[in-house]
């Protein structure tokens, strides 16, 4: 269960759910018959109302962790300074400078690997305004794309990475 979730304090939720998963099974169906019956060690249930919570707990403590709260780096507005926005499992990291970027993704590759996620660097994309067309995160590369609206490539004032945790990230820790 790691990190996530004890982060809440709650002991007693922690031992619930991981009795929940202890001792899992299962067998895989091909079409030239069926496996031997195997442990399952990492993971969450596909299909249980509990799995998008509990990735929410591990996605929640990587950016707390991470400090993008405190975090200069963003996009500046009137009174606030935003640097991710999320929904359900997709994150977007926001910064005006290509470094300030990927300071962030840094901080958020750092603590997700504390808590055993790994970042997949070939499945985040960056959007930029100036001439990136590669980079580069702890020697793995990356892929930029251009913004088209109406068919005619446009400018942002800002740059931008765009994370589909579901694809972006591996569950390597055990629950």
């Amino acid at each position: 269960m790691g990190n996530g979730v004890q982060a809440t304090g709650s002991d007693h939720l922690t031992c619930l759910l991981r009795n929940l998963y202890a001792g899992q099974e299962a067998t895989v169906r091909t079409g030239h018959g069926t496996t031997d019956w195997f442990q399952i060690g990492k993971g969450v249930h596909q299909g249980c109302i509990l799995s998008p919570c509990l990735f929410n707990f591990y996605a929640e403590c990587i950016m707390r962790n991470a400090g993008l709260e405190e975090a200069q780096a963003g996009i500046k507005t009137a009174s606030r300074n935003i640097n991710n926005l999320r929904y359900a499992d997709d994150t977007t990291l926001m910064a005006e400078s290509e470094e300030e970027l990927k300071s962030l993704l840094m901080k958020v590759k750092v603590e997700s690997e504390k808590v055993g996620l790994k970042l997949n660097i070939q499945k985040t994309k960056i959007m930029a305004s100036g001439p990136i067309t590669s980079w580069e995160i702890d020697g793995e590369s990356g892929n930029s794309v251009r913004l088209y609206f109406r068919g005619a490539p446009k400018s942002l004032q800002m740059v931008i990475a765009a994370m589909k945790l579901k694809d972006t990230y591996s569950l390597e820790g055990k629950l």
